[in-house]
């Protein structure tokens, strides 16, 4: 598949690219982790809402806590996250966690040309797990929980560049 994209490799696999990707995604699971943990306070989301929440919060806490050690000493720190009112109004829920679970799986996908084979494998099971993350909350909101035969993967500059227009992410510069 990726070989279809070859534009979307940055640089030849290595263990420093494998900590730029890695570090990458752990940012994404770090937004993805924390705004799970906010929204599992609001019962006023509704109980399949909340259900979603706290399933996949404790998965991404897991994603979170394998990156952390995959990397050791050289993962990023959490950054400051902020949600606002997001967490706690259901339509802005929905339309949050789908884009920032479509995201997750594209941003995978669009750094797995990028990893050693030793990195690649991590990734490749949390990716299959996002993706599964994806449909569930789009078939919540009553939308195609595929809306394509194949994922669009995003380089490392549009992911970070959607990730920053969600303002989750105070300070984050594509």
């Amino acid at each position: 598949m990726l070989a279809l994209r070859p534009g979307l490799a940055a640089s030849a696999p290595s263990p420093s690219e494998d900590v730029r990707v890695l570090n990458f995604v752990l940012l994404i699971e770090y937004v993805q982790a924390e705004f799970y943990r906010e929204a599992k306070a609001h019962s006023g989301l509704g109980s399949d809402v909340v259900e979603f929440a706290k399933v996949v919060g404790a998965h991404e806490d897991e994603h979170v806590a394998a990156l952390q050690s995959a990397l050791g000493a050289k993962a990023r720190k959490r950054p400051p996250i902020q949600f606002g009112a997001v967490t706690s109004n259901r339509q802005k829920f929905l339309a949050a966690a789908i884009e920032l679970e479509d995201l997750g799986v594209a941003a995978y996908n669009g750094q797995a040309a990028n990893l050693t084979p030793k990195a690649l494998v991590p990734a490749a099971e949390i990716v299959s797990v996002e993706a599964r993350h994806a449909a569930w909350i789009r078939a919540i909101a009553g939308k195609v929980p595929a809306t394509q035969p194949t994922d669009q993967p995003l380089s490392n500059r549009a992911a970070l560049a959607a990730l920053a227009r969600t303002g989750f992410v105070k300070g984050l510069r594509p």
